[in-house]
């Protein structure tokens, strides 16, 4: 629901169910950001990730978590707050699967592979959605670009490769899922790419 106030319009959170709450936040909170991929607006991003997600019926806490599980790791929005808007259990799953990213590049993706593994399914539902919508549009990204997708890449093919593997294999040692077969699907098309 909208209040309007002094000429603008102000979210209620009130009346807003979980996953609208989530989507506000996200929306305010990745306000001017872009994909890598395609410069699309970065909201994109998350909201296919929940979308996947909504696909599979997982719950409404999953989908939340989904939403705004970028939002702790690239945006000025603290934990706190969004616990206070959100709830532990949808944060819980967001510090899950946010990296620190004051981590030199390997330590930080070791780390990712082993709280995503040793977490909930629900974090783990969370961390291969968007690994998935991740894979996708890089592999979209590739067929326009070719080989040179790998420079918008830190590490390049090898170690993005590495790291895609070695969470999937990570991941299938406590947990299965369709949503499992399907990057893992999507991993070998990476490997497969030029490079």
């Amino acid at each position: 629901m909208l209040i309007r106030c002094k000429e603008k319009y102000l979210l209620n959170y009130f009346d807003m169910d979980l996953k609208d709450k989530a989507l506000a936040i996200a929306i305010r909170a990745h306000t001017g950001q872009t994909r890598k991929t395609d410069d699309t607006p970065y909201i994109e991003h998350p909201k296919a990730v929940a979308e996947i997600l909504e696909s599979y019926d997982f719950p409404e806490t999953v989908v939340a978590a989904a939403l705004v599980h970028d939002v702790l790791e690239d945006t000025e929005v603290g934990e706190e707050e969004l616990r206070r808007e959100l709830g532990d259990e949808v944060v819980d799953i967001v510090t899950a699967v946010s990296e620190d990213k004051s981590l030199e590049w390997e330590d930080r993706k070791e780390r990712y592979i082993k709280s995503v593994a040793e977490s909930s399914d629900a974090t783990k539902a969370v961390s291969i959605a968007d690994k998935i919508h991740n894979a996708q549009s890089l592999i979209e990204a590739a067929e326009d670009l070719g080989p040179e997708v790998w420079t918008m890449f830190n590490r390049g093919k090898a170690k993005k490769i590495w790291f895609e593997r070695s969470l999937c294999n990570a991941v299938a040692q406590t947990w299965s899922h369709l949503l499992l077969d399907r990057y893992s699907e999507l991993v070998l098309k990476m490997e497969n790419l030029d490079d």
